[in-house]
């Protein structure tokens, strides 16, 4: 499948999407309480997402090998890594939540996702994130025209492990526009100077899945949540990015 290039009207539509799901994640990052569910949460995004005129790309996404999404939102709690169905189950003091919100509003999509503390978290959990959110950064410094995906992902695999921490490689990032998954892949391990070159108007999202122990996961029997084979913590951070000819703009701010 091509990579399918954005013109600037494009990229201005899925800007307004991104802020949007950028917006509501951060809404929902200060709910993110003990005592509150992530059924509760995603409650929330679904009112925000209504009344924005907007609808989430998860609900109802299925695939060869999974049933269709239930939640308008993916919420990864403590160990699981990524694509967490939400429950009734209450977040307690010291958890960890992944959060990823997509929004599509005018037929294009925006795409984030952060992890949060629920109330007073370790040391070590700290860490983790702080560490999984610079490895983000890291990845978008490199996409530029020119530089290859993975430039992109040497740079965010090379920050996790030297802390310590493994990048998941089941799971990679991915091309967003009016599909949810759009070439190319985009994954968080890799050589500098291998895969497709950057071009202007490419928009994708980069996404590191970092696990504090090994890198091998596991699979609920819901076809869906992702868990870290040790049970080990695990962090999640997203941004749908535009490459443009003078740098990256990250699309998914709440602007």
């Amino acid at each position: 499948m091509a990579i399918i290039l954005k013109n600037s009207h494009e990229i201005k539509l899925m800007r307004n999407s991104g802020r949007l799901a950028q917006r509501i994640l951060n809404q929902l990052g200060a709910a993110a309480q003990a005592g509150v569910s992530t059924h509760e949460l995603d409650l929330m995004a679904r009112r925000y997402l209504e009344e924005a005129g907007a609808t989430s790309p998860f609900l109802g996404y299925g695939g060869r090998n999974h049933p269709p999404f239930p939640g308008a939102i993916c919420t990864s709690v403590n160990e699981a890594v990524v694509h967490g169905v939400p429950t009734k189950d209450p977040l307690k003091n010291g958890d960890i939540v992944a959060l990823d919100v997509g929004a599509k509003l005018q037929g294009w999509l925006g795409d984030t996702a952060g992890t949060f503390p629920v109330g007073e978290i370790s040391t070590s959990a700290q860490r983790l994130l702080r560490v999984t959110k610079e490895a983000l950064y890291l990845g978008i410094e490199q996409a530029k025209v020119g530089n290859r995906v993975g430039d992109i992902a040497h740079a965010v695999q090379t920050h996790i492990e030297n802390h310590g921490y493994h990048v998941v490689r089941d799971l990679v990032g991915h091309g967003v526009g009016r599909s949810l998954h759009e070439e190319p892949s985009v994954p968080n391990f890799g050589s500098k100077n291998s895969g497709p070159k950057l071009r202007a108007g490419m928009t994708f999202a980069i996404e590191p899945m970092v696990n504090a122990g090994t890198a091998k996961v596991i699979y609920l029997d819901d076809g869906w949540t992702c868990l870290s084979a040790d049970r080990s913590l695990s962090a999640h951070f997203e941004h749908t990015i535009a490459v443009l000819s003078d740098g990256p703009e990250i699309l998914t701010l709440d602007e």
